[in-house]
């Protein structure tokens, strides 16, 4: 990966869109049982501060649901496709608890959780070329989590994309099997979306938040970046 991209048609879309970006390089991702206690502490923390995301009745029109649902209505969706904080809240006001998966994964959703905010991931070494967000073509190919065939990106679809077809679908809706996180992964990329002020504000303290647990668990100091209309690319430093 060498560069990530804020596409024309994205931006046409969603003018106040703010993307902060953390890379981290070099990280140790493989879970260590004895500190599950630690994870789940934070999980538990960040589903209880959930609780001020989802205080109206009936779900969807709590803001952080609407705000999300109204955006996935100005392009071309896969049927069903949510953002990846209402997947989160949704869960929340069931009354689920979150469980520890990986180190890097349980730290930006327990702040997602805990600042109502869209945070995905990537491998960055897995990306092929410059990443995208932008209109899909339609055709892309897209291998999500636990699916055997491809289940390419449609025409208009706003995604993640490179070289060698989609990143994740939708926003960060779905990913793809080539560049998702997994215990392996040394060097990857956070990113969290926003589309408008109220999230933008939200986006900037989840992510120096995210920052300063990957600096205590990791040691090692993610790389802070933003993208909007005004910054429209930036280059990721090896």
């Amino acid at each position: 990966m060498k560069k990530f991209i804020l596409d024309p048609k994205t931006i046409e879309l969603f003018p106040d869109i703010h993307i902060d970006v953390m890379t981290l390089h070099g990280i140790d991702n493989h879970v260590n049982e004895k500190d599950d206690p630690y994870f789940q502490k934070l999980l538990d923390e960040g589903t209880e501060a959930a609780e001020q995301f989802i205080t109206v009745d009936p779900f969807r029109d709590n803001p952080v649901v609407a705000e999300w649902r109204e955006a996935f209505r100005k392009f071309k969706t896969k049927k069903g496709a949510r953002s990846t904080i209402e997947a989160l809240l949704k869960r929340v006001s069931h009354g689920k608890r979150f469980s520890p998966i990986a180190p890097l994964v349980d730290i930006y959703n327990s702040q997602s959780l805990k600042y109502g905010v869209s945070v995905g991931g990537e491998n960055v070494d897995a990306i092929a070329g410059d990443m995208h967000l932008g209109e899909a073509k339609g055709g892309e190919s897209f291998l999500p989590y636990g699916e055997t065939e491809d289940m390419p990106a449609l025409p208009g679809e706003i995604c993640y994309m490179d070289d060698k077809g989609a990143v994740c679908r939708c926003f960060s809706w779905r990913e793809n099997q080539r560049t998702e996180l997994t215990e392996d992964t040394t060097n990857p990329i956070i990113d969290i979306e926003s589309i408008n002020e109220d999230q933008s504000a939200r986006s900037d303290v989840a992510i120096r938040e995210i920052q300063r647990l990957c600096k205590e668990y990791f040691g090692v100091v993610g790389q802070l970046q933003q993208l909007n209309a005004e910054n429209p690319e930036i280059v990721i430093a090896k």
